[in-house]
């Protein structure tokens, strides 16, 4: 579809890390140049503040957990008009349903691809024309959820299933099922692929472990974070504790406490 909308498009970029923030930026200056970003704000505040102090902008990219809580707690405290937009953005679809009742055009999960940011733009686009020619009292936003839905409902967690990581002059993703395990070292995190490959992650331990399939990875203890395909041997050591072996083997030993022994057998055999 030829763009056509002429109108310089005003966007708000809702984002508390840094990469996706300059990442969904750099996009929007590929796929459409005449759109300008007003501001990237980075939590609940500073979003509200923001929006109290500035005219609505057409449309916004919003991450819905940011570092201060939920995104849905802004419309708590801003009255967004119907001519606003949003496409959410997040590594969770847990919240699928609540997204789709506040003005959505899309929601598409993290790393976000650059196919999938231009589909919901032509999307939002689509219906804009349809709002100015006339056609549409106000936009109507008719998609198929029932997938997601039926997930949501039936408890069905969808976890991470790639990040996206800086190179040296590129992005690039890396699959996590390639990840053999995840450490912290001097407040970063590193993954370190089956290839002996370090990658530097933009999240920490805490996150991950939420965001990572459990049946697949461990939180061995407060630094590292396993695959069960990397484990190749688990030696019992002093005090009930356990010391695991991985392949590829990093230069620190990974130790499980006498009270996490059990539960990572348990893990270990499922």
């Amino acid at each position: 579809m030829k763009n056509s909308i002429e109108k310089a498009i005003r966007v708000l970029i809702v984002e508390d890390e840094a990469p996706n923030s300059r990442m969904l930026r750099e996009l929007i200056a590929e796929l459409r140049p005449q759109w300008k970003v007003e501001a990237i704000t980075e939590s609940v505040q500073e979003s509200v503040a923001w929006l109290q102090s500035n005219p609505a902008p057409d449309i916004i990219l919003m991450d819905i957990q940011l570092s201060d809580g939920i995104c849905f707690s802004i419309f708590d405290q801003v009255a967004l008009p119907p001519s606003c937009r949003i496409i959410f953005t997040t590594a969770y679809d847990e919240y699928a349903i609540r997204a789709f009742k506040v003005n959505s055009i899309d929601y598409l999960l993290k790393p976000i691809e650059k196919t999938e940011l231009e589909a919901a733009i032509k999307k939002y686009e689509e219906l804009l024309s349809e709002f100015q020619s006339g056609r549409s009292e106000i936009f109507q936003v008719q998609e198929k959820y029932d997938q997601l839905v039926k997930n949501i409902l039936s408890g069905k967690k969808e976890y991470r299933t790639r990040f996206l990581v800086a190179g040296v002059n590129n992005w690039q993703t890396i699959e996590t099922k390639k990840i053999a395990f995840i450490f912290s070292e001097n407040k970063l995190t590193f993954a370190v692929d089956f290839e002996g490959r370090n990658y530097t992650l933009d999240y920490t331990l805490e996150q991950l472990e939420s965001e990572l399939n459990p049946a697949e990875f461990y939180r061995a203890n407060r630094k590292t974070i396993l695959h069960i395909d990397a484990v190749i041997k688990v030696y019992n050591d002093l005090g009930g504790k356990l010391k695991v072996v991985t392949r590829p083997a990093p230069d620190f030993e990974i130790p499980v406490s006498r009270l996490k022994a059990t539960d990572f057998k348990i893990w270990m055999g499922k």
